[in-house]
């Protein structure tokens, strides 16, 4: 796939590095007013809060501090992201809030059918599942998480799935695939440069590209989607670059959002990046080719513009395979 050469000449400095040569994080200061969000609450956020602690299910809202659980979380359309494998990670990223050990407790096997309960009750159009790292186990949860996809399958036949996965290539991204996600998704976090110093060293910008790659070859027609996180110390141009690289992996959705410390032994923020800088990322996103982009301090991996967007180009073609099989 060739990448797009149209030139942009952006309307903000992106280009120009936020850390100074000494290598030494530049202070972010403050958070700036465009980060802050209202407390979460409300009836529909009650309701969720209830439900995944009835059917002791965890989520990434929860677990990762998402500064986007008030809004995701009430309303008609309420979503969240439901973590499976436990939550406890074998990793040690230095961005990520979620507990890390060496050896984590064993799958549940009842979690599968909680999962499928739980998407059924909410009833959502759209459902993203994720998953800590599990390096402890053979195959790293992979046959674990795809039971989850089957169950939700089975459960709310009509809800669309993504599945947010960790690095799985080979024969356990071949176990994951076996249950027919609309969307496959992972993210390559940062730049490559950064890789090192904010993921755990099992991790890698071009590990990462074969799970996306790998994802499109198992199956050309699944959706295939990933994130970087901005704030981190990356320079224009290596922003630039992993998009380019997204693009020729063939990824169709791209999400850019502020990278945010979760505490104080987590890697400190290097900039505050302004929202007019999401925004012209974002147009340069989408003139390289990206199918959809959701960019904006606030925005995460999961995030609802996306999913509708995805759910509009599924429920299409689901369409066109429906018509196609009337005329036969």
């Amino acid at each position: 796939m060739s990448v797009s050469s149209k030139p942009i000449t952006p309307a903000f400095d992106l280009v120009s590095a936020p850390v100074p040569p000494s290598g030494q994080p530049r202070r972010a200061g403050r958070k700036p007013s465009w980060l802050k969000v209202p407390l979460p609450g409300g009836e529909g956020y009650a309701r969720l809060k209830t439900l995944t602690r009835e059917l002791e299910l965890h989520t990434v809202c929860e677990q990762a501090r998402c500064p986007n659980v008030g809004e995701c979380w009430s309303g008609e359309r309420a979503t969240m992201t439901l973590m499976v494998l436990g939550n406890e990670c074998t990793r040690r990223c230095r961005f990520c809030a979620v507990e890390t050990v060496d050896r984590a407790a064993p799958p549940d096997p009842a979690e599968p059918s909680r999962v499928g309960r739980a998407v059924a009750a909410m009833g959502p159009a759209y459902v993203v599942i994720t998953s800590v790292d599990r390096d402890d186990l053979p195959d790293g949860g992979a046959a674990h998480y795809a039971r989850c996809v089957e169950q939700i399958r089975r459960s709310a036949p009509g809800t669309l799935v993504e599945t947010l996965i960790p690095d799985y290539t080979g024969e356990d991204l071949a176990l994951l695939m076996s249950g027919h996600p609309d969307v496959l998704a992972h993210n390559v976090e940062v730049v490559e440069r950064l890789q090192r110093r904010v993921r755990d060293p099992r991790c890698s910008f071009v590990r990462s590209l074969d799970t996306l790659r790998g994802a499109k070859r198992a199956d050309p027609e699944v959706l295939t989607k990933s994130s970087l996180m901005l704030g981190l110390g990356e320079r224009g141009a290596e922003v630039r670059e992993a998009l380019e690289r997204l693009r020729e992996a063939e990824v169709d959705f791209l999400t850019l959002g502020q990278y945010l410390r979760p505490t104080a032994n987590h890697a400190p923020v290097a900039r505050y990046v302004e929202p007019e800088c999401f925004e012209e990322w974002g147009r340069i996103a989408s003139d390289l080719g990206f199918a959809n982009v959701a960019s904006g301090p606030l925005v995460r991996s999961s995030y609802k513009a996306g999913e509708l967007f995805a759910t509009r180009i599924i429920e299409a073609r689901r369409r066109r395979a429906g018509t196609e099989r009337e005329l036969e």
